[in-house]
């Protein structure tokens, strides 16, 4: 980092259902004060756009009370995102509908703004700055209530003609499988993710959903030799091996890198799908399939690295980005 950065911060935000994850965040990706805040998304889009605004002014009346010169902001959403326009078009979670979110934080705060897809961000800084740091060709999949993925080259992510790019967990593995929440059967995200992992175990039990018993209860007890938690724990693994085998023939990656909550399951996860996903490949180069090292803090991390390309490609940094690795990878052979 150089001296001209020393004090210059990013307000990043990564707005979820129940949750906010925010921070200050130097160029070279150090979050230097860290906050969290409810959505509470039951209060409609209107009043989220509200908390959003007056957590991000906090945040840079924080920095300069410290010291600091708040140069952008970076906020990450999930759903459906023009991150040209800068407007989060569609959210199941927050009820977002074509909401100009970067024009009101700009507006507001009178900062440059970027808004950015949650998992997309998440992948770019697991890329730049986790698991897959010096790997040219990665692909990150969250895991957790659903399933989604970014494709990031050279730490960009791909973004999609229409901002829809990544779905991996609509590609159809189980036909005339579980219904999926976008209405047709066999999705991935049907079978593999957390929550699927739970509705199924329940539903081989004879019994109704229990919150108690999580995907990660599952796997401690597929572990411990349940035989019903390892039939619906291997469902799942060779469910997401067929998925994640369609990605690295989409996008010949040289890593995938798992994270959300699914992830944290560890070597019960990453074990049996490493073996699943090497009885899948046949003229496909292996990728490397490894855990997220950033955990929760990827979002925000994310969301500031975008908010400083957005001031890099305006020509407003001059450092800033090769203090946080941009254009500094090689991918692995």
């Amino acid at each position: 980092m150089s001296n001209g950065d020393a004090d210059r911060v990013v307000v990043a935000l990564d707005v979820g259902g129940t949750g906010m994850k925010c921070a200050l965040v130097r160029p070279d990706g150090v979050a230097v004060r860290t906050e969290r805040h409810p959505t509470d998304a039951a209060r409609g889009p209107a009043a989220v756009v509200d908390t959003i605004l007056d957590v991000a002014e906090g945040l840079a009346a924080k920095a300069r009370a410290d010291g600091l010169t708040p140069v952008a902001v970076g906020i990450a959403v999930p759903g459906v995102v023009d991150e040209a326009r800068g407007v989060a078009v569609w959210s199941a979670n927050v009820g977002f509908r074509d909401v100009p979110l970067r024009d009101l934080v700009t507006t507001r705060l009178g900062l440059p703004t970027a808004l950015g897809h949650d998992v997309r961000v998440g992948g770019i800084a697991e890329a730049r700055l986790g698991a897959g740091r010096g790997t040219g060709h990665v692909l990150f999949v969250a895991i957790g209530t659903g399933i989604a993925a970014a494709h990031v080259v050279d730490g960009v992510a791909s973004v999609g003609a229409h901002g829809a790019a990544g779905e991996i967990g609509h590609i159809l593995v189980r036909p005339g499988g579980p219904r999926c929440g976008c209405g047709r059967p066999g999705c991935l995200e049907a079978v593999a993710s957390a929550s699927a992992i739970g509705r199924r175990y329940a539903e081989l039990a004879g019994g109704t959903p229990d919150a108690a018993v999580t995907a990660a209860v599952v796997s401690e007890r597929a572990a411990a030799g349940e035989p019903l938690a390892g039939q619906v724990w291997r469902e799942a693994v060779d469910a997401l091996a067929d998925g994640l085998a369609s990605g690295q023939a989409l996008f010949d990656v040289a890593m995938i890198v798992l994270g959300g909550g699914l992830a944290q399951a560890g070597d019960l996860l990453l074990g049996p799908l490493l073996v699943a996903m090497h009885d899948r490949m046949t003229f496909h180069r292996e990728p490397r399939l490894v855990a997220a090292a950033l955990g929760d803090e990827a979002g925000c991390l994310g969301a500031a690295l975008l908010a400083l390309d957005a001031l890099d490609a305006a020509g407003v940094s001059d450092h800033a980005l090769d203090a946080a690795g941009v254009g500094d990878h090689q991918e692995e052979r």
